[in-house]
């Protein structure tokens, strides 16, 4: 039987403190991720993301402590410290808390889903055999 293997905490904020894990929201979202030593930011691949933190795609290995700036979208840059590291992956506290809620919202200001987005419409026929 296969075991299931839980990812490392992001760090502790207040919600833990009191004893409670804040929501995760998981999702595949691309952010534009700097290190405190990069000059050029990259982008990453974020899988999951709560008000506390995040947990990114990373093929580098970072140094826990590490001051992590994103740029995440419909929220804007966001800073924070790498909290864990490990096989393609790091986990960030965020120094600030943040409504992962905004990261969800459609970029193009649109209310309704665009045409070219949705299922083509087709008619129904009957046959009627005689």
């Amino acid at each position: 039987m296969d075991a299931m293997r839980r990812e490392p905490d992001t760090g502790p904020n207040e919600t833990e403190q009191q004893g409670s894990r804040p929501r995760r929201d998981s999702l595949l979202l691309m952010a534009t991720m700097t290190l405190a030593d990069d000059a050029h930011p990259r982008e990453v691949r974020v899988r999951n993301i709560s008000e506390g933190g995040l947990m990114a795609e990373l093929a580098t290995p970072v140094e826990i402590g590490t001051a992590i700036t994103f740029d995440l979208r419909g929220i804007g840059p966001v800073s924070g410290r790498v909290a864990w590291c490990t096989q393609g992956r790091v986990g960030v506290s965020f120094d600030r808390p943040i409504d992962p809620k905004l990261v969800r919202k459609p970029v193009g200001g649109g209310t309704t889903t665009p045409e070219y987005a949705k299922a083509p419409a087709t008619p129904h026929t009957r046959s009627f055999h005689r």
